[in-house]
This record gives structure tokens, sequence and C-alpha cells, in this order.
């Protein structure tokens, strides 16, 4: 039997090579190397693996596939190079890194010659993936079209966010890897926080200097990037209504300020970007540059019965409702009384 092999971004067994390709051929009856693939996902598996993203293939020396697919496997290791390093890039050139278009066409450019691409890329483009030949088209599209159509094609659990200031043209732009904003052990949080006061603090620093220079412009666009770094700080913070809420966890448990778990999903860890629209942004987006189909509405079921003291949300008027709610918001004090009360109790 024929081992498995994907070129589907959103599958498990996908070969993590943007530009790969494995295709059955009817007349060996046995899987093949493909020509290229120049479509829409070409893009979205280059940013993916810019931003450190790995697929579960490249992470699983004996996840069974086929041997095509595991060549495409192997030639990733070409690209490692290109990777950024924390996880945070930003669509202007920030903190001496260059812009993301630069740093996207000089990945895909060394996928398309580790592919052995036969043509010249002048030659492999269609659909989508023309814009690679053109920055303004990158930038454009890096810009207004990536978080949408990413948001799309991975069912609206995104991976990739794009937090923005509202301004399209001239303002602050940074794409972040979810998975390294939601690590364990104080790291997401760090990660928030340098890209708070570091990428973003920097980015502030050079408009109040074109403020002083008279820049066009740099007024606005400073305004904007301190909504931004309010909006980040109270995340950081984590007050209603920037808070995380986990329903099956104890009172005790809740994340106090962005301590994000991974295992409890994007829905519930995406709420404090989606809190507050940015001026400028999208309706419901927050301070995201899209929103994704996600909201917090009550399930479906019932929960086994719970401790009032622990789980509050499951009881009303006195009575257990176990209802499956989750647009709960708690403050930090409460959290925090909680925690002191469980540690006095053992």
């Amino acid at each position: 039997m024929p081992k498995p092999y994907s070129d589907d971004p959103t599958q498990w067994l996908f070969h993590g090579h943007p530009c790969g390709s494995v295709v059955w051929d009817e007349d060996a009856k046995w899987t093949i190397h493909g020509t290229l693939r120049t479509g829409g996902t070409v893009l979205q598996v280059a940013v993916a693996r810019l931003l450190g993203y790995r697929w579960p293939a490249e992470l699983d020396a004996n996840m069974e596939l086929a041997d095509e697919q595991r060549e495409w496997v192997k030639k990733c290791d070409n690209l490692f190079g290109y990777t950024d390093e924390d996880g945070i890039v930003c669509i202007p050139s920030v903190r001496g890194e260059e812009p993301s278009t630069d740093r996207l066409l000089s990945l895909l450019s060394v996928a398309y010659q580790s592919g052995r691409c036969s043509q010249p890329l002048q030659k492999q483009r269609q659909d989508t993936a023309a814009i690679l030949l053109n920055r303004e088209d990158l930038d454009e599209w890096l810009r207004d079209h990536f978080f949408e159509q990413h948001c799309k094609l991975f069912y609206h659990r995104p991976f990739i966010w794009h937090i923005w200031d509202g301004r399209r043209r001239d303002g602050f732009h940074a794409l972040v890897n979810y998975q390294k904003l939601a690590e364990g052990n104080g790291k997401g949080r760090q990660l928030l926080e340098n890209l708070t006061y570091s990428y973003l603090g920097e980015w502030i620093t050079r408009q109040r200097e074109g403020v002083k220079r008279g820049e066009g412009g740099s007024e606005d666009r400073l305004a904007a990037a301190l909504e931004l770094q309010k909006r980040l700080i109270a995340i950081i913070e984590g007050e209603p209504p920037f808070d995380i809420f986990v329903r099956w966890k104890p009172i005790e448990e809740q994340p106090i300020g962005w301590e994000p778990d991974i295992n409890d999903g994007v829905r519930l860890n995406i709420r404090p970007f989606l809190a507050q629209d940015i001026p400028g942004g999208r309706k419901g987006a927050g301070i995201l540059r899209w929103k994704p189909n996600i909201d917090w509405k009550k399930d479906r079921g019932k929960e086994p019965l719970r401790p009032k003291e622990q789980y509050p949300w499951f009881w009303k008027d006195g009575k257990f409702t176990g209802d499956r709610v989750n647009d709960v918001h708690l403050t930090n004090e409460e959290k925090r009384q909680a925690r002191e009360r469980m540690k006095a109790e053992g």
C-alpha cells in the first residue's frame, strides 16, 4: 500500500515546505514528486516558517510518510536560517531587522532553489503567487490580506497573529507566533512584553523623533502607536475586559494577567486581543487585523455539580445551573483572593 502524503498545510502530515509537492501517478500507481506549487498556500506556509512554525511531520521522525514526502521534510532544513528567533516579525523595519517583505522574499527564493526548480522564479508564478515578484504587492498582501486568509485557511484558529495600530499604510504591524506567545513558564508573557516595550517601544521613539523634526504624519502615527501600547499593557495586566477565562478551571487556577495555557486553545486565549477595538480597526477585531469567526457564547450541555466557591459561574441565585458559559470576566483581585484562600486551606 502507498504511504501517506499531502500538500495541504492544514494536515498533520504536510511536509512543511512552501513549494514542495507530492502527487499520485496513475500510470505508476505510486507517489511521485509533482511540479513546484505556486498557489496561495505557498505564501501562507512561507510566512508560518518565517515566524518559526513547524508542522508535526517535521517534528516526528517516526511518522509514516511517503518517501517523497519525507524528502520534502528534509529540504525544510535549508530554510531554518531564515526563521525568526523570537517569533515576532514586524512588517515595517523595526529594531534594525529587515522589513518582513524582504525576509519573506529571501525565504521563498531559497525554497524554490532547494526545490531544484528547472525554470526561473519568473516562470513559476500563477494566481496569488504572482505577487512573489513584486515587493509592493507582497507588502500590501501582508498588511491587508494575510491574516484574513490565514484565519479562513486554518478554520478560524490562527497560529500567526497580526497585531496592528489601526493605520493601514504607515502604521505599526507585527506578525506574532501564537505558539510562542502562549508558551509556558512565563515565556509567553516575556514575548508579549518584548513586543510591547521593545519592538513597539522603538517605533514610538522613532515617531517622537519625527514629531520633533516636524515630519508629516508623525503625530498621528505616535498617537496610534501609544493607543496600541496601552491595549497591550492592559492585556499583560489582565484586568477585565482583557482577562482570560477558562470555564473548566477553578477560580484559583484562572490566569492572572497574560498567563495563557496553550492547551486551553486559541478560542479562549485570543479573547483579550479582541476585547476592545483599536481606532481605525475592524469591528470586533480588537487589535488584530481581522476578526476570526470566534465567539464565547454558552456551549451546549451541562457541567456536573461543582462547588460554588471554586466555580461561581456555574451558580445563579444560590442554585447550581451547570450552564457552560464562556463570556465571564474575573478581576485579578478575585483570583488572588481565591489563591490565598486555597493556600490557607492547605
